[in-house]
């Protein structure tokens, strides 16, 4: 059997007449591995061709590496690319350039990369050749100097080498290469950097459209999250006007209520006041006088008190002061001129959850109240201690009122479920285990009782209260 009974030749399909085909200048089979011929040459021709189609798979693969790349962006894609070329021409010099306006979204606009591969980043360093190719590649012109092909008058074979980058018909880029004088340029390597050429545009096309869409969803993502932001304030802009309107019809509601006392209840204690001191001008009977006298001072008490009660109603100003201010302002505006008041404050203050500091303020009120009405005390003092993860309030006076009788009273009114009577000691209980503290009655250093309330803060590790 005869070599060309084992190889059979190649016949090669003639060429179609189709205007589109002869526009089509794809890379087949013989011109990646140069097998044209069965003639006796076929052995040497054929080892030729094994190393050149064992240089196409390693060029191959180095193409596919490159264009991977594409997840990472247009500059690592570029570069790569720029690396394949170099590394499959065994090139000198290597040049990667697009056209000034074509995929704009895409950088660096070219790559240069000298001997050894290095990038040389400063055109004005480079050769003379080289930095006119680059700026033709930008301009989109695909012509060569003339002397590029005739480097050497010993040996003709090319070692420059021009393949433009083509998308959609037209030209984006090229390559430009210049190989060493062992190193010649054949059909292998034109097919090679054509399949190259044409993969790049894809990609690079791809990568811009990759690198657009996460714009978009980086853009769209910061849309949303603006308006989620927006909607949550939104929401507490929604908020805070239903609470304001809330406050609104409360202070209305005040406001009405202290017109109200201010109008009828109150005129009608100053009026019952004004009769009194008329009977006890016609009366001489000491008892009925000492009957009048108490009557007297009792609506006097009531009169202050009323009063009292309307300008806490019409106070407005609770909202914005803490815990210490309420409690100076209270013991100087809503006491009677008879009992005198001292606030002290132990401790660094602590802000407290509002609902927690109006309740000690109506707790301090209360214990103030009963002191001014039923003790007859003529001094108190109002402590109010952060320390020990809580703050303790405390209420003394040196009045005659028993911690055991106001414990008692206080058992049987609970007992006995709502009524009008001893109301205020409920009340001041029921706030203390509202806010997860305890009410206590005890006899006070200067005398009297002391009324002390404890209230956790939530903070502990300070040293405890005593």
């Amino acid at each position: 059997m005869t070599a060309a009974d084992r190889f059979p030749r190649r016949r090669t399909p003639a060429p179609s007449s189709s205007p589109a085909a002869a526009g089509r200048a794809r890379p087949d089979l013989d011109q990646l591995t140069g097998l044209r011929t069965g003639k006796p040459s076929f052995y040497s021709e054929y080892r030729e061709g094994a190393e050149r189609l064992r240089r196409v798979i390693v060029a191959l693969d180095r193409i596919s590496a490159a264009l991977v790349r594409t997840m990472e962006g247009s500059e690592a894609l570029v570069r790569a690319v720029a690396d394949a070329a170099a590394d499959h021409l065994s090139a000198d010099w290597v040049v990667l350039g697009l056209v000034d306006g074509e995929l704009p979204d895409a950088a660096p606009r070219h790559v240069v990369l000298g001997p050894d591969g290095v990038e040389w980043a400063d055109l004005a360093s480079v050769p003379e050749r080289v930095r006119r190719h680059v700026e033709r590649l930008h301009a989109g012109d695909g012509h060569h100097d003339h002397d590029d092909h005739h480097q050497h008058h010993d040996d003709q074979r090319p070692r420059h080498l021009h393949v433009p980058i083509r998308l959609d018909g037209r030209t984006v880029g090229g390559f430009v290469a210049w190989t060493p004088p062992e190193r010649h340029i054949d059909d292998t390597d034109h097919s090679v950097l054509r399949i190259l050429a044409g993969q790049t545009a894809s990609a690079l096309q791809n990568c811009a459209l990759l690198e657009r869409a996460e714009r978009l969803h980086a853009r769209t993502a910061a849309q949303a999250e603006d308006l989620r932001v927006r909607n949550d304030e939104l929401m507490l802009t929604q908020q805070a006007l239903g609470a304001a309107r809330q406050r609104e019809v409360l202070d209305n509601e005040r406001h009405r209520i202290a017109r109200e006392l201010h109008d009828s209840v109150t005129q009608y204690a100053l009026s019952a006041g004004m009769h009194i001191e008329l009977c006890r001008s016609e009366i001489t009977d000491p008892d009925l006088l000492q009957h009048l006298d108490t009557a007297k001072d009792l609506t006097r008490r009531a009169v202050e008190q009323l009063r009292s009660a309307i300008y806490a109603l019409n106070d407005d100003d609770h909202a914005d002061k803490d815990l210490p201010s309420m409690l100076r302002q209270l013991s100087t505006v809503h006491m009677p001129d008879e009992l005198r008041v001292e606030v002290t404050i132990g401790g660094a203050p602590v802000p407290l959850p509002h609902e927690h500091e109006q309740s000690l303020f109506r707790i301090a009120g209360e214990a103030l109240f009963n002191t001014a009405m039923h003790a007859s005390a003529p001094r108190a003092v109002v402590r109010l201690a952060y320390a020990g993860g809580r703050v303790r309030l405390s209420i003394s006076d040196d009045g005659g009122a028993s911690p055991e009788q106001i414990r008692r009273t206080l058992r049987a009114a609970s007992v006995r479920g709502p009524s009008g009577e001893h109301r205020g000691l409920v009340n001041m209980d029921a706030r203390a285990r509202e806010m997860g503290g305890t009410l206590r009655f005890r006899r006070s250093r200067i005398g009297g009782l002391q009324v002390q309330v404890d209230v956790p803060l939530g903070t502990p590790g300070q040293e405890e209260l005593g």
